[in-house]
């Protein structure tokens, strides 16, 4: 599926004419990158957030502009803090038989052994990088932790590998966990904690 998006070409200046667009609903934004020079450019904020939430962070957009159509993928942005609203938005436009380094969520699935046995799964780490056409990349990576034990872990290498991306962060970068209880560790250094008052007042005595 295609996910297009009107846009047109804007103006830098002045000040006045930005505020009036986001105020319409337009977000600002720049398109870069492959036979594309530097072009600042305006769209419908709502039509991209509609994008991005159907289709996650690394969806391929396709930008209509000025009769043209440009494969994108959206390289960075920035949003208002107390509205989310999308201010200014990065596109860069990508050549769709060379692959590119992306981030794509970590997503964990299944009820961990340990987490049944009362310990509590703890996860470190929550995007990975991958390399892929514009076309083959993964918005998310799903690891079933369904048998993990309290004391095993997972890691970048435990990450299923798919016939369409390649994982590129490290395999040992360590994922998530799942951890002996609160309550059970806090038993265990009292224990130790007693144990060593004792052994301290004999060496006096």
């Amino acid at each position: 599926m295609t996910n297009k998006l009107q846009v047109s070409k804007r103006e830098l200046r002045p000040r006045s004419l930005r505020k009036k667009l986001r105020k319409e609903g337009k977000a600002l934004g720049v398109v870069y990158g492959h036979k594309v020079d530097s072009t600042p450019i305006v769209f419908d904020e709502m039509d991209l957030r509609k994008i991005l939430r159907d289709h996650g962070d690394n969806a391929l957009i396709e930008l209509h502009f000025d009769g043209n159509k440009i494969n994108t993928l959206v390289h960075g942005s920035e949003t208002d803090p107390f509205t989310n609203f999308y201010q200014h938005v990065e596109f860069m436009a990508v050549k769709m038989d060379e692959e590119t380094e992306v981030e794509a969520d970590i997503v964990l699935v299944g009820d961990a052994k340990g987490v049944k046995e009362g310990g509590y799964l703890a996860q470190s780490l929550y995007k990975v990088t991958v390399a892929a056409t514009p076309a083959n990349i993964p918005e998310r990576i799903e690891l079933d932790v369904s048998d993990l034990e309290i004391g095993d872990s997972v890691t970048v290498a435990d990450l299923p590998e798919g016939k369409s991306y390649t994982i590129v962060s490290e395999p040992d970068t360590h994922i998530a966990s799942v951890n002996e209880p609160v309550a059970q560790v806090e038993e265990e250094e009292s224990e130790a904690s007693s144990e060593e008052t004792e052994k301290s007042t004999e060496d006096k005595e």
